[in-house]
């Protein structure tokens, strides 16, 4: 196995989305242009979720490496004039607002992982997980022009999954937050 030499390891493990990524930004706002962070996690959620926060805030994704259950990411931090600022997708729907939105028409997809969409998920939402998004977007097609309603545990994930609708194409998405943590609705399971 390689070693890889980093400056600063964070330790995520046992931790869900959005705590990884909220650690990672402060350790990355901590560190030094061109130093490398390595963060260890044990949520397969990180795996999408590293990788597109570092693609959104311009800092270089080096990949990740599976150990038994833990991830290891790694990030390199760019220098100021590399990074851009975290962009929020604009489209957003409340939790309270989705039930009449749905129906008059759309789709929910939910994009956490497997298991979180199998133990609770909204009747008719879609488990389309946020790390295999781009290679499934095929699944969404027929909705490419109808509202599509995405949702994860709080808003981070669905956030990341908006954005790279609308660059592809789709021109009515709509984050739902705060997401499946403060769902009031009607769930089922599919265990």
């Amino acid at each position: 196995m390689t070693d890889i030499r980093v400056d600063k390891t964070i330790d995520c493990k046992g931790l869900s989305c959005p705590l990884p990524i909220v650690r990672t930004k402060k350790a990355i706002d901590e560190m030094e242009a061109g130093q490398v962070l390595e963060v260890l996690a044990t949520d397969p959620g990180s795996v999408a979720d590293v990788k597109g926060w570092a693609h959104r805030t311009g800092h270089q994704f080096l990949g990740t490496l599976t150990e038994g259950k833990v991830f290891r990411h790694f990030i390199r931090k760019s220098r100021p004039e590399e990074t851009k600022p975290e962009q929020r997708f604009p489209n957003t729907v409340s939790n309270e607002e989705l039930p009449g939105r749905l129906s008059d028409g759309g789709v929910l997809v939910d994009v956490r992982e497997p298991a979180e969409y199998a133990f609770s998920h909204i009747p008719g939402a879609i488990s389309l997980p946020l790390g295999d998004l781009e290679q499934r977007l095929t699944e969404l097609a027929s909705y490419r022009n109808q509202p599509v309603y995405v949702i994860c545990r709080t808003g981070s994930r669905s956030d990341l999954a908006c954005q790279v609708l609308a660059e592809h194409g789709f021109e009515r998405v709509y984050n739902v937050v705060p997401g499946m943590s403060q769902w009031q609705g009607p769930t089922e399971q599919s265990v």
